[in-house]
């Protein structure tokens, strides 16, 4: 048996994948330093707050851009910037697991800036959804959107890999099945928002995003399908 003893241990994390957790994580520890006075007296305290009202991504100034056409206000913005912010790290460290997780799978077979734009475009279609199908005034904030993109991505790959096999492409579903059902569940039980339609809607931009950004197309994707 051949083994290569240069090899690392375990398969690193595609760059790309690592620099948008570290993205996320940095800002949360910023907003964790200001919130304990790290800052300096109480200068930080109000940055998580300032840092929503500028950059989370709010229906109603969405709302009256389409309809004004005044795109002000950080407005476009927005729509991927409020990936970047989260609640607390409770909430931060399940996007971050997923991100790591799944943008692994997905950085392995697409190029990065594939990733990225599967990232930031499921992130921007996924408010947009939250804005138009919703006439919720809860801002959205959190990476899920994104990070439901990548799922999309990661169903895009189990999909072609199961049609090349000639088996049935709904099992490559089974994924954002369970985590929908998961979401209604938890909602009924404890109550909770209307992100999952943001959520939901960069699952769909992130599969849909996949047929543009595989890499050199579904045949190509198929061959490293095979190698795995």
């Amino acid at each position: 048996m051949n083994t290569d003893r240069n090899a690392p241990p375990f398969n690193p994390i595609p760059p790309v994948v690592l620099g948008l957790a570290v993205a996320i994580v940095l800002i949360e520890l910023v907003f964790q330093a200001g919130a304990r006075g790290f800052a300096g007296g109480a200068g930080g305290v109000g940055w998580r707050i300032a840092a929503f009202n500028d950059y989370a991504f709010l229906p109603e100034l969405f709302d009256r851009a389409i309809a004004t056409g005044d795109w002000g206000n950080n407005a476009p913005l927005r729509m991927v910037s409020y990936l970047f912010l989260h609640q607390g790290f409770s909430h931060l460290i399940f996007v971050v697991v997923f991100l790591l997780a799944l943008g692994k799978f997905v950085g392995e077979m697409f190029h990065p800036l594939a990733v990225l734009a599967i990232f930031f475009g499921a992130g921007a279609v996924g408010a947009a959804t939250y804005g138009l199908v919703l006439d919720d005034p809860v801002a959205l904030i959190g990476g899920y959107p994104g990070v439901y993109g990548l799922i999309g991505g990661y169903t895009f790959i189990l999909w072609t890999g199961l049609g090349a096999m000639q088996q049935n492409r709904g099992k490559a579903f089974i994924l954002i099945g369970f985590l929908m059902a998961f979401q209604l569940l938890f909602g009924l039980l404890f109550g909770g928002g209307n992100y999952w339609v943001a959520e939901l809607g960069g699952f769909v931009a992130g599969f849909l995003l996949s047929f543009a950004v595989s890499p050199g197309g579904v045949a190509r994707l198929l061959g490293k399908v095979r190698e795995r």
